[in-house]
Formats: structure tokens, C-alpha cells, sequence
């Protein structure tokens, strides 16, 4: 899709049907749409065209990294997201944000109003950095105490190329988010890919738990009252998305429906993956 002087790539899984589209916005930022390919199967199961769409910044979508000033900021991503369901002809839509994605989703939603929404689904999200950072601090007091200190040093130096750092921190993703590409995982997980490392750092930060980057003011709380579309949020248990976090928002939320997968980090649909299409199919449906 032409997006200005870019490129955004997109993939469509189904067939058209009477059902809406289910559109999904991905995480990171520059996480790529790859990980929602396990969801591929969704699109027979549900009788539902699947969209998925690499934001600008990442995976085979235009990657200025070079304007990232510029170029990499909620602004940008929301134009795209709009560009999108007009250059698609997505009149009705449902949407599932994931991670960032989620905070995509809800900046959209408060902010535009668009039309055609018929529901959202906020997977392993959240509605305010500075929560998420101070939960996933509360996470990091869990872990060994040289782990802790590794951890403080780096933030207090800002220098996060310490060995000791890098393993405190490989432990912490591994414990709470499963990013690394582990054998075991689904294909499109260990696929190589085009990490949008430089819209990461620019809109987020270092790190998980420093929001540092142009997103650090996010903060929709008091907005979140406000949402009419039809809302479910999903986390894990050993989720990033701690349960507080989400609790929050499905208590904010006015219609809205809350699904905590036990035993999953950040990713419950690849973890407990016949489960949750379950879910969000008998969700969809009951929201088409």
C-alpha cells in the first residue's frame, strides 16, 4: 500500500464472507506481523478474513530509519492504520491489538472515533506506560538479587551493553514474554525477520520496563471510561501484562469482558493457542 513516500506491506488470510474482518495491529513498536500468522488457522475455524499489515518501521515495510525523529511516533502509525482500512475498503472491522498494537487500538479508538468498529480485542496490553513500567519494576524485585543489581546498574548508568545486564534482561523476557526465537516455538516465531529495532528505541525505549522513547506520555486511563466499542482483553498469567494491569482496564472499560490465560506469558495465543481462537471466535461472533 502506498502510505506517502513509503511502503506498507499488508496479508490477507481468507476469504471474503458476511462476517467483518478481523484486522490485526502488532506489536513493539517494529515487532513485525509475524507472530500472528499461528492465527492463520482462524480465518476457517471463524469463516472470517484475517489483516495483518507490517507498521511502518519494520518487517517488509518501509524502514526510514534514517527520519526516525520524525517518522516513527503514534501520528504516523495511526495515518497508517487509517490509510489502511480506506485503502482495503474495511468499512466493518473488528480489531485485535496486541502488546503495542493494543495501545494503537486504543489511541485510535479514543482519539478518531473512527466508524465501523464493531469490537476490539486489547491482547496483553495496557492503557499508561508509566504502569507498565512500574509493574514490570515489581516484576524485576521478584528475581535473583544479581539479577536486580544488573539490572539497576544499567538504568542508573544508562548503559545497557553490561554482560550482566544483557543475561538479567534475557531472563526477564524469557520469564515474561518469550520473545526469543526457543526451538520449540511456531515457525513464524523463529522466522528471520526485519526488527524494527530503531522504531523500538525511538517510540519505546531500551527496554520493556523503561519507556523512555516519544510513547513514555502515553497515558489513556481517563479515557478509557469513554470507549462504546464492545472491548475484551486478554493476558496471561506471567504475563508482562500483569493482571493488575489488565484488571484496570476491563474495570474502566464500560463493555468490556476480560480473559486471563493461566500459565501464559505475553503471547496467549501462541501459548494456549486452540484456546484462545476459541475465545475470540465465540467473541467475534457475538459481536458481529
Amino acid at each position: 500500500m502506498p502510505f506517502g513516500k513509503y511502503q506498507t506491506y499488508y496479508r490477507i488470510v481468507g476469504e471474503k464472507s458476511t462476517k467483518a474482518p478481523l484486522l490485526l495491529l502488532h506489536g513493539g513498536p517494529g515487532s513485525t506481523h509475524n507472530y500472528f500468522e499461528v492465527l492463520d488457522d482462524l480465518a476457517k475455524k471463524g469463516h472470517r478474513q484475517l489483516v495483518m499489515y507490517d507498521q511502518i518501521g519494520c518487517g517488509k515495510s518501509s524502514m526510514p530509519d534514517d527520519q526516525a525523529d520524525q517518522v516513527y511516533n503514534q501520528e504516523t502509525w495511526v495515518k497508517e492504520l487509517i490509510a489502511l482500512r480506506d485503502y482495503l475498503s474495511l468499512d466493518q472491522v473488528h480489531l485485535l491489538g496486541q502488546s503495542w498494537g493494543g495501545m494503537l487500538e486504543i489511541i485510535y479508538l479514543c482519539d478518531h472515533a473512527p466508524k465501523g468498529v464493531k469490537s476490539g480485542i486489547l491482547a496483553s496490553t495496557l492503557p499508561a506506560s508509566w504502569m507498565w513500567g512500574k509493574e514490570l519494576h515489581r516484576l524485576i524485585k521478584l528475581m535473583a538479587p544479581a539479577d536486580q543489581a544488573a539490572i539497576a546498574r544499567a538504568e542508573a548508568s544508562g548503559d545497557y551493553s553490561a554482560p550482566d545486564y544483557q543475561r538479567a534482561n534475557a531472563k526477564f523476557m524469557e520469564q515474561h514474554c518469550s520473545a526469543a526465537p526457543a526451538a520449540d516455538n511456531p515457525e513464524p516465531l523463529r522466522r528471520k525477520k526485519r526488527a524494527g529495532t530503531v522504531a523500538y528505541l525511538t517510540g519505546w525505549g531500551p527496554n520493556e520496563y523503561n519507556p523512555e522513547g516519544n510513547l513514555k506520555n502515553y497515558d489513556y486511563l481517563d479515557q478509557l471510561k469513554e470507549l462504546t466499542t464492545p472491548m475484551l482483553i486478554t493476558s496471561g498469567t506471567d504475563d508482562l501484562c500483569t493482571p493488575y494491569i489488565a484488571k484496570t482496564m476491563a474495570d474502566r472499560i464500560p463493555r468490556s469482558q476480560w480473559q486471563l490465560f493461566e500459565y501464559c506469558r505475553h503471547m496467549s495465543f501462541v501459548e494456549r493457542h486452540d484456546d484462545y481462537e476459541r475465545v475470540i471466535i465465540k467473541w467475534l461472533n457475538a459481536n458481529d
